[in-house]
Formats: C-alpha cells, structure tokens, sequence
C-alpha cells in the first residue's frame, strides 16, 4: 500500500514549489495562481468521462433514482457542499442529491481522516442510506485509495447502483471498482500532498458539471435562468422577480404580482404570464410535460 501511495502524482513532490518558504507574499500567490491554472485544462480533458456520467445520472434521477456523493476528508467536504446546494438552486428534494462523509457530519468541521480507512463502515454506510438499483453513488477519493469510499463504491455496485468515480490519479483503485472513473490528474500539489488545493479544485469543477448538467437535462432551468429556485428570503425573492422579468418582459410590479399568484414558484409564474393560464391549470400543464418550461410552452402555444 506505500508503495501505491508513493507513486500517486498527488503524492509527489511539486519542483516548482520547492522553495515556496522563501518566497515574498507576492511570489508565493503567484507560484499558487500558476498551479491553479492547469486546473480547468486537466477537467476539459475528462469531458468525455464527465459526459457518460452526466447521461448515467440524467437516466437514474429521471427514473425516480437519486443521487450519492460519498467521500472523506476535503473529497468528502466537497461533495456534501454539492449537494447541499442543489435544493435552493434547483428547487430539489434534499433527498434527491445526498452527500455523505466518512465519520459523519462531526468531519464537516473537524478532520477525522482516520476514518477514510474503514472499509466494513464505507459499506455499512450505504446499507444505512438505503442505496437502490435505481440510484447512482459517486465515489471521490483524489488519490483513489480511501478504503471507506472503495468499499461504499463496492457495496453500491452489488446493490445494482450506477457508480461513478472522482479522483485526481490514473489507474487508481477506485477507478478499479466503478462504472465511470473521471480522473482530472493536476500534478503535484504546491504543499507535497495537500489535497485541497488543485485536486480540491478539480473534482468541485467536476461536482459542479454533474449536478448542473444533469439539472438542466431534468428541466430545472429555463434558458439558463434558476426557475425552480425557492424564493425563501428576501435575495432570492427578488432574484425571481428578476428572473421573472428577463424571462418575460414585464415589469417588477407585474412579476411580483405573478409571483405571489404563484405561490411563490418562479416557473409557474413565467408559464402563467407566458400563457394565460391560471395558477391551477399552469401546474397541471407542466406537470404533463415533467416540469419542463420549455416544452410545456411550446405545446401551449402550438395549440393556441
């Protein structure tokens, strides 16, 4: 097991870096600023690999599945902040996109890295959350090798689960175990291992393909407008309003007026001003076409 760690490129020593504690403040940020920029190119290249997973997910959440993101330490961290935003920016269900760490959410805040390597707890753990065949369980581990997210990989696979991996090495031991491995591989970290950083970085850039990609494939957006965000405070009640007016064309007034006859549903206040329907009878029209704006206004008005 060293000696697999040991060959990891996270586990390498960055030659670019090596004298950064001599540096200035200014030749430091520079030395970061330039490692940080290989980030996206490294993620371009797993677009093909990204795609898959994007298709996988769409199919999974469209046939009443849901979706896991499993991890530990900062891997761990990224994908619970994944998810957690997918309700206030999509308007999901916070059981519909999941992100669970290894040791719970004590790890959220205080680093408990020795339980990456409880294997018996990674199965344990999707056993616990009730993983189905209809769901799709994303493993991410940068240097691929966390015991507790192969293992919770493994189990979810048995359990029939699509499975998809998220690491920061080529030919890693999860990807060994799943589906769809997508593998940003950024070199050696400016700190000799230190994860969080350009690793941490691609696999967020990643996260944030997969939940926003598949969200739009599900209808979630209109245009590239958040319709199905929950106006639950006063900045998002008056992001709707905006979204309402860019959507339409009508003034703040009209918006804020729709808004309310809408229950507060930016979606269904665009599709009533956009085709006269009533509140009622908007809902049941973009409930035929599974709540895509688009379509439901398309067939309104090839009707009309």
């Amino acid at each position: 097991m060293n000696e697999y760690l040991a060959g990891l490129t996270t586990e390498k020593i960055n030659p670019a870096t090596r004298t950064i504690d001599e540096c200035t403040t200014e030749q430091m940020l520079h030395l970061l600023n330039r490692e940080d920029a290989a980030v996206p190119a490294a993620v371009a290249e797993e677009i093909p690999n990204i795609m898959e997973a994007v298709d996988v997910l769409h199919a999974r959440l469209k046939s009443g599945g849901r979706m896991f993101y499993i991890g530990a330490g900062s891997s761990g961290r990224i994908g619970v902040l994944d998810a957690s935003e997918c309700p206030p920016t999509f308007g999901v269900d916070p059981e519909l996109v999941q992100g669970h760490i290894a040791g719970g959410d004590t790890a959220l805040r205080t680093a408990v890295e020795g339980f990456e390597d409880n294997a018996e707890e990674g199965a344990a753990l999707v056993e616990r959350i009730g993983v189905t065949d209809k769901d799709a369980v994303v493993g991410i581990s940068a240097s691929g090798s966390a015991a507790f997210v192969i293992a919770a990989i493994r189990r979810a696979g048995e359990i029939g689960a699509a499975t998809i991996g998220v690491v920061n090495n080529k030919d890693s031991k999860l990807g060994e175990v799943c589906d769809i491995c997508i593998a940003p591989v950024v070199g050696p970290e400016v700190i000799m291992g230190s994860t969080r950083l350009k690793a941490g970085s691609a696999q967020k850039l990643v996260l944030n393909m997969l939940t926003t990609a598949t969200m739009v494939k599900l209808g979630k957006t209109y245009n590239n407008l958040m319709v199905d965000l929950k106006a639950s405070n006063k900045k998002l009640q008056d992001r709707s309003i905006r979204i309402i007016k860019a959507a339409t064309g009508v003034d703040a007034e009209t918006a804020s007026d729709y808004l309310a006859r809408a229950s507060q549903s930016c979606k269904l206040a665009i599709l009533m001003i956009e085709t006269g329907l009533a509140a009622s009878e908007a809902a049941a029209s973009l409930a035929r076409f599974e709540g895509n704006l688009k379509a439901t206004i398309r067939a309104h008005k090839q009707v009309v």
